[in-house]
């Protein structure tokens, strides 16, 4: 199964078109999931959602759809002394989603390096112990396709975990004309393309731009090997972004139709549902 999402599920901008044009914000993860069965829940990197609302995120979506939830960041970017202690906490507060919690995405920032690949394996065999990890580094170490960059992927193996493939070309392949691809560039990484999969669930971040032309030309390599995963009997896990997301689940549809996959973004949104009634 093509698991294809955006990065939030909550976008005022979305409204008219993949929303219907007077929907509230409690009501945007049941529509958003009507046509898409994950999303990337950043928001738990920022803040901790309390039990009410891990049991309504699980109570709103359908029995298909999966979540891929961010480690906070002052435990990945802010690590203390209990950090550990801290992440097992989480992870046990998470459970309240059940079987729709898919994989547990660790990010680190791109200090983080292998001086500290200890200290990354502790965290992921920790997460894995109860939740499939999906870790994304940018230290440029982790991409020389050397020393550093096996023993990464050896740990991963061991674990069972999976690295993050992050595909950004196409955001750098433009100039910042606006303050959303400024924000955008600043934000995200620009690193080395490493297409790897080290289990069931491969997980792409591809970084677009609102030129939906020009994603269609960095992405045509993804649209053979996310193929290949399936044929393989992989679930890939496939996220795509632009720069304020406004886009994003155009770019997501495009990509659904090009794979000639018969995802749910391909149906009818409500913008297109009350057009055909008029």
């Amino acid at each position: 199964m093509l698991y294809l999402g955006c990065p939030v599920w909550a976008n005022t901008k979305w409204k008219s078109s993949l929303f219907s044009a007077d929907a509230k914000s409690a009501e945007y993860l049941a529509q958003y999931s009507r046509f898409f069965n994950t999303a990337e829940g950043n928001t738990t990197f920022y803040a901790d959602p309390s039990d009410d609302t891990l049991i309504r995120w699980q109570q709103d979506t359908p029995d298909q759809f999966r979540f891929v939830l961010k480690v906070p960041q002052r435990i990945s970017h802010h690590g203390s002394a209990d950090s550990t202690l801290q992440l097992q906490d989480w992870l046990n507060r998470m459970a309240l989603l059940g079987d729709k919690l898919a994989l547990i995405h660790l990010q680190l920032p791109a200090r983080t390096g292998p001086a500290e690949l200890a200290h990354i394996a502790m965290l992921v065999e920790q997460i894995s112990q109860q939740y499939r990890c999906a870790l994304e580094v940018r230290h440029p170490a982790f991409f020389d396709k050397g020393q550093h960059e096996t023993q990464l992927h050896k740990m991963l193996q061991h674990y069972g975990a999976e690295r993050v493939v992050i595909d950004s070309r196409a955001l750098f392949s433009v100039p910042a004309t606006t303050q959303a691809l400024t924000d955008a560039q600043a934000k995200k990484p620009r690193v080395p393309v490493h297409a790897i999969s080290f289990s069931q669930t491969p997980m792409l971040r591809f970084i677009g731009t609102d030129d939906m032309t020009l994603n269609r030309q960095f992405y045509q390599p993804w649209l053979t090997k996310v193929q290949q995963w399936l044929d393989d009997g992989k679930s890939p896990f496939c996220f795509f972004h632009t720069p304020d997301n406004h886009l994003a689940p155009q770019l997501c549809r495009q990509f659904a139709q090009d794979l000639a996959y018969p995802h749910s973004c391909l149906e009818p949104w409500p913008s297109e549902q009350q057009f055909s009634l008029l």
